[in-house]
């Protein structure tokens, strides 16, 4: 996540709200539980999302955020491929950079009971990690699933390779825990909470995910989100524990 896309740019988040984007369908990420597909959810769905925004005068800063998602079902598969790529520069100088491949399977069982399985490959560029690569599965169950409201957990383990600048790479065994939950405000909004925890002996870290959804019309809505990201004990080269981010962005769906 952008390590420094609120302290080091302040002035470009607060307009922020100018940001555009093209998306589609608005679905959990790959970190998070996410709800079952719905009864009539497509076989196959996708999502791009570009955002921009830059400030010139007394400030010379830019954002620049892009993301992809596929999201296919077979049967009682659910299959998502996640792309993500962000970069903050400020004056000339790049102040965040990230990039992320991740994809997910979910295997839906008898009941509100499901498996799943992910792997995650991410670059941060002031995480003080050169590159972290994560394989989790486990165990999920969606406790509520009405008619304005869902909400699902999911637990199990898994194990992580971290390179670390200028150290010896370690590989670490992982315990992962994660709920996503969805209110229904309205039949044209909704406002989600998702949070995610990955231990292991060194850090811990754990994601959370605010967003407010309003739907314009059958294919555009906007989002508004805030992110935190925090690592308990990250490498000691990285510039800071903790990252937020906070969108607005303009949603496409098809």
């Amino acid at each position: 996540m952008p390590r420094d896309a609120t302290s080091r740019s302040r002035p470009s988040w607060r307009i922020l709200c100018g940001l555009l984007a093209a998306a589609g369908s608005v679905q959990a990420s790959p970190f998070y539980a996410p709800p079952p597909p719905a009864e009539d959810a497509k076989t196959f769905s996708g999502e791009a999302e570009l955002g921009y925004t830059r400030l010139s005068g007394n400030t010379d800063s830019q954002t620049l955020i892009g993301k992809g998602r596929l999201t296919w079902l077979t049967g009682k598969w659910t299959h998502t491929l996640r792309v993500e790529a962000r970069n903050v520069a400020r004056n000339g100088d790049t102040s965040a950079e990230q990039y992320l491949l991740a994809g997910r399977e979910r295997y839906e069982l008898e009941g509100p009971h499901y498996l799943f399985g992910f792997a995650r490959w991410e670059k941060d560029r002031f995480s003080g990690y050169d590159q972290q690569v994560t394989s989790i599965g486990g165990y999920g169950r969606d406790l509520v699933d009405s008619e304005h409201q869902r909400l699902s957990l999911e637990a199990g383990p898994g194990v992580r390779h971290d390179r670390i600048r200028e150290e010896e790479n370690e590989t670490l065994a992982v315990a992962y825990s994660a709920l996503a939950y969805e209110y229904d405000l309205s039949g044209t909004s909704a406002l989600t909470q998702e949070l995610s925890v990955e231990a292991t002996d060194d850090n811990t870290t754990s994601r959370s995910l605010s967003s407010l959804t309003a739907r314009l019309n059958s294919r555009l809505a906007l989002k508004l989100s805030h992110e935190i990201k925090h690592n308990s004990q990250p490498p000691e080269t990285a510039e800071a524990r903790t990252d937020h981010t906070t969108s607005a962005s303009l949603l496409y769906s098809w």
